[in-house]
């Protein structure tokens, strides 16, 4: 019998912002199934930040309060793995913001970044991380067709 390993992931911050702009897609899909074995998430200080200032800078236009987003944070943060990074090798990408997820993965030996700009991380593949969209996740771990 062969054991399937679960996905190890980095979810950008374009789907994390995805997920709390719509409870229709394949973002909010991706973030309700964190923390029950589908696949496992990793995170670092920098990615949070981003991840709460992007939100916040938007909370205008969320169906959510700044409270909610402090709650979904915490709890990503209390199911994800956490790692420091400890190189850098920046200019590789053109965003410094993609930068920091790149060098994430790489550091958490990640399968995956998940995101919606694949265009934004060409050359990940030479780290061994694929991109891939939420559904495209979602269609691996056999959470949607």
């Amino acid at each position: 019998m062969m054991i399937k390993r679960i996905p190890q992931i980095v979810i950008d911050t374009n789907v994390f912002y995805g997920a709390i702009l719509s409870p229709l897609g394949a973002s909010y899909l991706l973030l309700s199934l964190c923390g029950q074995g589908y696949f496992d998430i990793h995170v670092s200080v920098p990615l949070v930040l981003e991840y709460e200032g992007t939100a916040k800078r938007q909370l205008a236009s969320l169906p959510i309060t700044a409270r909610d987003i402090d709650v979904l944070i915490d709890y990503i943060c209390s199911i994800a793995t956490p790692h420091e990074i400890f190189f850098l090798w920046r200019p590789f990408l053109s965003d410094p913001k993609d930068e920091m997820v790149l060098e994430l993965a790489v550091t958490a030996k990640c399968d995956a970044i998940v995101t919606f700009n694949k265009r934004d991380f060409r050359g990940c593949e030479k780290f061994g991380v694929r991109l891939l969209t939420p559904v495209e996740l979602l269609r691996e771990i056999g959470v949607a067709k």
